[in-house]
C-alpha cells in the first residue's frame, strides 16, 4: 500500500503506521511512502517498513532508484501479534501499554539523531525517556517531529548528491512549518534537558556543515530552516524562554578588515549559541488594581563548540576563537493594552565602578658648594576600573524595554557597536585578548555571561484594572542578542558582530 504526499505537506508518519494492516496480512513483504516529491529527474526519499524474521519489522529511508538504497535503518521492531492492526491502538488485546512500539520507534529516532552529535563523543547515545513517555494527547506530534528531524540529519549526511538538494529543500519547507514548529517544542519539552541539548547541537552541526558546504560552493546563500529554535513556557512564578541558533544563520549587521582566512572562518562557523532567559513574576492583589511584579532570576547566554577540540585545532584556528555576547536586549509588552493603568522600571546600573588609587613622591637634591642647587619632582597617579556590564531600563508606553551593554573596559566604549583600533587588535594585553582565561575576563571561563537578578536589573511592574482579576493576560517577550568577534589568540584584523532576534508568547495567570 504505496502512499504520496504532496510537496506542500510532510506525510503523517504515525497515522501512516497505525493504519497499516498486521503483517500476516501483507500481500508484499514491504511497504512504503514518499517523504519528498519526486520529479523526472530526481528519485523520491522514500519511507519503507519491511517484515524480518520472527514477526519483526524494522523502517528505513531509503532513495528510490532502480535498486532502492537505503541510507537510514531503525532497529527491530515486535509488533503485538493479535493486534487488527500492525501497531495496537488501545491495547486492550493483549492487556500491554499500547505506546510501547511507538515509543520505541521514538527512541530509535532520537538515539539515532543523537550520533551526529561530534561532541559527545564516547557518551552513552542510549535515551531514557520520562515514565509515561510519549502522552497520549501528543503522540503524533511529537513523534512525527522527532522522525521529521531525523529524516533532515540523515539526509544531509547520507544522502546521494543528486539527490540530496532538491529533499533537503522540501524537509527544510516543512521543519519551517509553524505547527511543526509547535511539535518541536512540545517534543523538546518532553525529551529532558540533557536529551534536549544533544539534539539541538546535533540538528544544528548538520546545518552548520550544509550551510558550509554550500559557501564553499560559492552558491546562493542558504536559508537555514529557521534562523533560530526557541520555546518558551510559564509556571507559578516563572517565565522562561530556551533558544539555539548555529552561529553560521546568524545575520551579520557590522563588519571590518580582511576577510577571515579558511581555518578562523572554520572556527567561527562551528558554534552555537545556546540562551536561557528567566524571569520571576509575581501577582498582588490591591484594593484598586492589580500588580504583576517581574524581575531578573536568571540570564544566561553561551557560545558553544559543535566540534571536538581536536577538531577545532586541527582545522580551526582553535576553540577559543569564537564569537562573545556584547548586548542584551528584550522587550515585554502586555497584549491586552487596555487593562494595563501603568508601567514601572527600576534604577540603571552604575556607569562605571571606579577604584582610585593616588601615589604622591616627592624628591629633592641639593648641591654645594658652588651653590645653592634645589631640585624637586612630584607626581600623582591614578587607576580606573570600569564595570564591563551594564544595564539600562526603559519604557515606551507599556512595553518595558531591558538592555546589558558590555563596554571596553580600556576605554569605556560599547562593544557591539564599535571596533577596537589596530594597534589594540595586536597588543598582547589588550583586555579582549585571553579573555577566557585572564583574572578580569567579563565572560565565564566557556565564554559565556549569566546575570542574575541580585546583581544586574531592578523589577518591572504593571499595574493592571482589578476586572482582569482570575483571568489569564498573554505577554509578549521578544530579544536581540548580539555576539562579537574580536580576535582572542589568532592575528588578524577581521572583526564582526552579528545578531539573532526572538519572540515568543507566555501567559500569567492573575490569582
Amino acid at each position: 500500500m504505496a502512499s504520496s504526499s504532496s510537496s506542500s505537506s510532510f506525510p503523517n508518519i504515525y497515522s501512516w503506521i497505525q493504519n497499516l494492516p498486521p503483517i500476516h496480512q501483507w500481500e508484499t513483504p514491504s511497504k512504503s511512502i514518499n517523504l519528498c516529491p519526486s520529479s523526472s529527474t530526481h528519485p523520491s526519499l522514500n519511507l519503507s517498513l519491511s517484515t524480518l524474521t520472527n514477526s519483526k519489522i524494522s523502517l528505513s529511508i531509503t532513495a528510490n532508484y532502480n535498486i532502492p538504497i537505503p541510507i537510514w535503518t531503525s532497529k527491530k521492531i515486535t509488533p503485538n501479534p493479535t493486534s487488527k492492526t500492525l501497531i495496537d491502538r488501545d491495547g486492550s488485546s493483549t492487556g500491554t501499554s499500547s505506546t510501547a512500539p511507538v515509543a520505541a520507534m521514538l527512541c530509535n529516532f532520537i538515539e539515532d539523531l543523537l550520533r551526529y552529535c561530534s561532541t559527545r563523543s564516547g557518551a552513552s547515545s542510549s535515551v531514557r525517556l520520562p515514565r509515561g513517555y510519549p502522552r497520549q494527547d501528543r503522540i503524533a506530534e511529537t513523534f512525527n517531529a522527532a522522525f521529521l528531524g531525523l529524516s533532515f540529519v540523515v539526509c544531509i549526511y547520507e544522502a546521494p548528491a543528486d539527490l540530496r538538494g532538491a529533499c533537503l529543500h522540501s524537509l527544510k519547507e516543512q521543519l519551517a512549518r509553524p505547527e511543526t514548529r509547535e511539535a518541536s517544542k512540545t517534543l523538546m519539552r518532553q525529551m529532558g534537558s540533557g536529551v534536549e541539548e544533544r539534539w539541538m547541537r546535533s540538528m544544528n552541526l548538520a546545518i552548520t556543515n550544509w550551510a558550509a558546504e554550500m559557501q564553499a560552493a560559492r552558491a546562493s546563500p542558504v536559508e537555514t530552516p529557521s534562523q533560530l529554535f526557541s520555546y518558551s513556557f510559564s509556571m507559578v512564578g516563572l517565565l522562561k524562554v530556551q533558544l539555539y541558533c548555529p552561529i553560521i544563520a546568524m545575520t551579520i549587521v557590522k563588519a571590518s578588515g580582511p576577510s577571515p582566512d579558511d581555518r578562523l572562518a572554520f572556527s567561527l562557523n562551528y558554534h552555537q549559541l545556546e540562551g536561557v532567559i528567566q524571569l520571576n513574576h509575581r501577582v498582588s492583589v490591591h484594593e484598586k488594581w492589580i500588580e504583576i511584579k517581574v524581575n531578573t532570576d536568571n540570564i544566561r547566554c553561551d557560545v558553544v563548540k559543535l566540534l571536538t577540540d581536536t577538531l577545532m585545532s586541527e582545522r580551526g584556528a582553535g576553540p577559543s576563537e569564537k564569537h562573545f555576547p556584547s548586548r542584551i536586549a528584550l522587550q515585554m509588552t502586555p497584549m491586552q493594552q487596555a487593562s494595563v493603568i501603568s508601567v514601572s522600571v527600576g534604577k540603571s546600573s552604575e556607569n562605571a565602578a571606579r577604584e582610585i588609587g593616588v601615589e604622591k613622591g616627592i624628591e629633592a637634591s641639593f648641591e654645594p658648594p658652588t651653590g645653592i642647587g634645589l631640585h624637586f619632582s612630584a607626581g600623582e597617579s591614578y587607576t580606573t576600573s570600569l564595570r564591563p556590564w551594564k544595564f539600562e531600563p526603559s519604557v515606551y508606553g507599556n512595553t518595558a524595554n531591558l538592555n546589558w551593554f558590555l563596554h571596553d573596559s580600556e576605554d569605556g566604549r560599547e562593544v557591539f557597536s564599535s571596533r577596537p583600533s589596530k594597534l589594540a587588535l595586536l597588543h598582547p594585553k589588550a583586555w579582549f585578548k585571553n579573555r577566557y582565561s585572564n583574572v578580569n575576563r567579563p565572560f565565564t571561563r566557556q565564554g559565556g555571561v549569566i546575570f542574575a537578578g541580585d546583581e544586574y536589573g531592578e523589577s518591572v511592574s504593571w499595574k493592571v484594572e482589578k476586572g482582569c482579576l482570575g483571568g489569564v493576560m498573554e505577554w509578549e517577550i521578544k530579544g536581540w542578542i548580539w555576539l562579537t568577534y574580536w580576535p582572542n589568540k589568532h592575528r588578524t584584523f577581521y572583526t564582526e558582530t552579528k545578531r539573532l532576534e526572538f519572540r515568543e508568547v507566555l501567559q500569567i495567570t492573575l490569582i
